[in-house]
């Protein structure tokens, strides 16, 4: 069983993630081979929320140039993290609101 640390990675801040705040709807990146009761169960012991629902999905690498040096980003994976109706926030994202 792996900790909850390496499970969940870090938040991911973008326009997007902040609306969906306000809806109860939080967004990390996650480990790739991390299954949604695996990330339900850390988010839980991590902030002491409850959790309704995980939606996961894989998020594909973007092709980078450098000049004539042709890269690649990493793929990763992300989860959306919906909280019960009754749960308390998560105090991380409290000030970005």
């Amino acid at each position: 069983m792996k900790a909850p640390q390496d499970i969940i990675l870090k938040p991911v801040i973008s326009e997007k993630s902040m609306d969906e705040l306000q809806t109860g709807k939080y967004t990390f990146k996650v480990a790739k081979d991390a299954n949604k009761s695996e990330i339900k169960k850390a988010v839980e012991q991590l902030f002491g929320v409850e959790v309704a629902k995980v939606n996961t999905l894989n998020v594909n690498g973007k092709e980078k140039r450098v000049g004539r040096y042709i890269g690649r980003t990493s793929d990763w994976k992300k989860a959306i993290i919906t909280l019960t109706e009754d749960s308390k926030k998560i105090e991380f994202f409290e000030g970005m609101i």
